[in-house]
């Protein structure tokens, strides 16, 4: 008995660190599993659109049209540009804000244009260019997309945006100016109500025929009109119009003048569309 009690109180110790020492292990073990990966959320910079700045402000002039002959002897900081947007990886892309998506697309859309125009100039329609819309394929953030895919599929079906009608610039002399400036996610919402002051404040955006009663407003508005209706369209429809045309007079009215204001208060009159002049936007 004596015996059995000593080996007892022998073991007793050994057993105790045993034991704390598989508490130990265990512990460890389970605070290396549970121990959370550590990821960056940091979203990744915009773009550099400096030297996309500076193509548009030596080939356009004040009124957005463009010295194609001069770019194209010249295309190489065009190229580059356009390199750099398929560059971009689509988690870089997906980690931008909408702004800077909806800007980065804006820029891709009339820079791959320009390049669409310098491919096959001179011409004297951007309609003359075979496919040039829905056929051929550009590196836009790791993708092959066509000027149609980000208009269509990603601006327009992806962003709640209208105001991009007023900045995607087809090269025809009835398209909204080009900007000199490249667009950004910092200044998008003042770029595109400029852009919609400089487009509904000349004659192919807006104009009104007060002997006839009518509002005559770019075929843009005609094509897109539903575009509007989400953010422009949810009052009651102006008197004499349908709820698109309300919806594009909605947004219209708050960029002319102040004497198109009044007009377009008294309501009571026509919207009508103008014809398109597809003629090249060149100098």
């Amino acid at each position: 008995m004596k015996y059995q009690l000593k080996q007892l109180l022998f073991l007793f110790p050994i057993l105790l660190i045993l034991v704390s020492c598989s508490g130990f292990n265990n512990s460890t073990n389970t605070g290396e599993q549970t121990q959370p990966t550590q990821t960056s959320t940091t979203p990744a910079k915009p773009l550099d659109y400096q030297n996309y700045t500076s193509i548009l402000k030596e080939y356009v002039n004040d009124q957005g049209l463009v010295d194609y002959e001069k770019l194209k002897e010249n295309r190489q900081p065009l190229d580059e540009f356009n390199a750099a947007i398929g560059a971009v990886t689509p988690s870089t892309y997906n980690s931008w804000n909408d702004s800077e998506k909806i800007a980065f697309l804006i820029n891709s859309y009339n820079s791959l244009t320009l390049e669409s125009i310098i491919d096959n100039y001179p011409t004297k329609s951007i309609r003359r260019i075979p496919g040039v819309w829905k056929i051929r394929k550009f590196d836009v953030a790791g993708e092959k997309m066509t000027l149609d895919h980000i208009e269509h599929q990603v601006l327009r079906k992806e962003f709640n945006e209208p105001g991009i009608h007023v900045a995607l610039v087809c090269a025809a002399i009835s398209c909204p100016p080009l900007r000199r400036e490249a667009y950004t996610g910092e200044l998008l919402e003042k770029q595109l109500e400029d852009q919609a002051r400089q487009f509904l404040g000349g004659s192919q955006g807006f104009r009104i025929d007060s002997e006839n009663n009518t509002v005559y407003l770019s075929s843009i508005f005609k094509w897109f009109g539903e575009d509007y209706e989400k953010t422009y369209g949810q009052g009651e429809n102006i008197e004499g119009l349908n709820k698109t045309e309300s919806s594009i007079i909605n947004y219209a009215r708050q960029y002319v003048s102040s004497d198109a204001q009044n007009f377009l208060a008294k309501a009571g009159y026509k919207v009508k569309y103008s014809n398109y002049d597809w003629s090249l936007n060149v100098q």
